[in-house]
């Protein structure tokens, strides 16, 4: 039996504390699983460990009750440090385990049977485990099955694993600070509804002003954000730069096969602001949720002048204008915000007098974030860009 050197066993560890499970609240992908193990072997137990350095966590159980146990007293501790499965057929008689404490006395534990659980890296972190009061044989069939059911358990950690990452280099590609424009103030943010979002947006300072972009994927999760990844890489290599329908019409041509075949599109407003008049150019694929506050205190919506990115390759986008004057705001959000409100363009409305009278970009930025800290699930990704000229 291959064991872990001390290094190996602290890669180990490192592996295990990496997946960021331990010490999340019971989850019920992994409940279904242990529930399901405990009738088809027709056991009292079944478990979902991870075994960190000291103790062993059960992330899952059926027919056991205690949250952790410490290492040396579990099964578990021992299986992780082999590369197969542990079938212990009557451990009263295993020289290893009868004297621990779920073994003896009356009731104590008699048959165990643990997959490892395999992490990224090819580290055991935990496994998947079963057990029983009573003695008993543990077929070739039996541990196929026990196996497949341990593989669901390690695509399951290794989905967080990934998506923790995938959330980390997504989050990465957003604006770090913004950009400094005279005149003018800019701010942004992006609440993914799960790890990873099909929303981005994006500004890049110009000698003249600023090129921004606000892009919504239809759909959420990891496939949203490749495509939504993928469309912001298109828009920056642009050559056409604040030609802001020309960039939209190639984002649209180099990216369309891509959209459609995925079976998805992308909402699209693209912009180049000249600093010095106040005039705004934008180009909108199918958006149509861009509202410009005027100090005088009116508002208008700016409305999309093309179709989304995906649906049909065009040959041409319109572009339009709008003027910034000293004091107006310009705010664009993404649809994920009329679901915190009536999910129709009537929520436009509410969200206009949420950021009416803001004092700063970052003002009203925070007064749309303030409509999502309403709710306790948000069920599509929230994403706004505000852009003030001072007063």
């Amino acid at each position: 039996m291959a064991t872990d050197t001390s290094h190996r066993e602290a890669d180990r560890v490192a592996a295990l504390h990496r997946l960021g499970v331990l010490d999340t609240p019971p989850e019920d992908r992994f409940d279904r699983v242990v529930r399901l193990a405990r009738q088809l072997f027709g056991v009292s137990t079944a478990i979902v460990s991870l075994v960190d350095r000291d103790v062993v966590v059960h992330k899952a159980m059926a027919g056991f009750d205690e949250p952790r146990v410490a290492r040396e007293d579990s099964f578990c501790g021992t299986t992780v440090l082999a590369d197969r499965m542990m079938v212990v057929p009557d451990a009263a008689r295993d020289e290893r385990f009868r004297d621990k404490p779920f073994v003896v006395g009356d009731g104590g534990l008699r048959f165990y049977a643990g997959q490892p659980l395999v992490a990224p890296g090819g580290y055991r972190v935990g496994t998947l485990c079963i057990a029983d009061q009573q003695p008993r044989d543990f077929d070739a069939d039996s541990a196929a099955l026990l196996r497949d059911l341990a593989a669901w358990v390690e695509k399951e950690l290794v989905i967080d694993s990934e998506l923790e990452r995938a959330a980390q280099v997504q989050a990465g590609l957003l604006p770090r600070s913004a950009p400094h424009v005279p005149g003018y103030e800019v701010a942004g943010a992006c609440l993914p509804s799960r790890a990873v979002g099909g929303d981005f947006y994006d500004w890049t300072a110009t000698d003249g002003g600023l090129v921004l972009s606000l892009v919504d994927v239809m759909g959420k999760g990891a496939g949203a954000g490749i495509m939504a990844a993928s469309i912001r890489a298109v828009l920056r290599g642009s050559a056409h730069g604040t030609d802001v329908a020309q960039s939209l019409l190639y984002a649209g041509a180099i990216l369309h096969s891509d959209l459609s075949g995925a079976g998805v599109f992308a909402t699209a407003f693209h912009a180049a602001l000249d600093a010095a008049t106040g005039d705004l150019r934008y180009a909108d694929a199918g958006h149509g949720l861009t509202v410009v506050v005027r100090a005088d205190g009116t508002d208008e919506r700016l409305e999309a002048t093309g179709l989304p990115l995906g649906v049909l390759d065009e040959e041409a986008r319109e572009e339009r204008t709008v003027r910034l004057g000293p004091g107006d705001l310009l705010v664009t959000f993404s649809d994920g915000v009329l679901d915190l409100l009536d999910g129709t363009l009537a929520g436009v409305r509410p969200l206009v007098e949420a950021v009416r009278g803001a004092g700063t970009a970052d003002d009203a930025v925070e007064a749309v974030l303030r409509l999502a800290a309403r709710v306790a699930e948000r069920p599509d990704d929230i994403t706004v860009v505000a852009v003030r000229r001072a007063g």
